[in-house]
């Protein structure tokens, strides 16, 4: 062990035992996530950046009928958590609790995140995005896998 804490203690430890107690995989989509890329995306498709607004409520209704309807065909309830006030995670281990740990989707829940909005840069005269304190609805879909085990997916509205 070659850190701080164990040259400090090393004389109270007797040995380290490392392994994985979970893997975490994570992935964006690049070209979107971010309000550059997303004016980018929106310039090189020919979207007018104002017209954002609507193209956001379009494309985030489409994502909220999709989750609607993949919870539905696996008899779950889409369930809003607020920020601070429940962990996901809390939420999921009752859920199994009653279900099981059979492979399939055990929850979706759903959590409102910064957004962004059209905005005219003044120095450059440029319309782009920026990020604003207005809200983005996320759904986290917890699946139990056979292999892995619990895992989620993240889709951002």
């Amino acid at each position: 062990m070659s850190s701080a804490i164990g040259d400090r203690y090393d004389d109270r430890i007797a040995g380290v035992l490392s392994c994985y107690g979970g893997v975490v995989i994570t992935g964006t989509l690049a070209t979107v996530c971010y309000a550059h890329e997303m004016t980018r995306f929106l310039y090189a498709n020919g979207i007018q950046i104002f017209k954002y607004p609507g193209f956001a409520t379009a494309l985030r209704e489409r994502v909220r009928e999709q989750a609607a309807s993949v919870a539905a065909k696996a008899g779950v309830v889409i369930e809003h958590i607020a920020k601070g006030h429940i962990r996901k995670e809390a939420v999921v281990a009752k859920v199994l609790e009653q279900r099981g740990d059979h492979p399939g989707l055990c929850m979706s829940c759903r959590r409102w995140k910064r957004a962004l909005r059209p905005w005219n840069g003044k120095p450059s005269h440029k319309i782009v995005l920026r990020p604003d304190t207005g809200k983005c609805l996320h759904y986290y879909f917890y699946f139990m896998d056979a292999e892995p085990g619990l895992v989620y997916l993240r889709v951002h509205t």
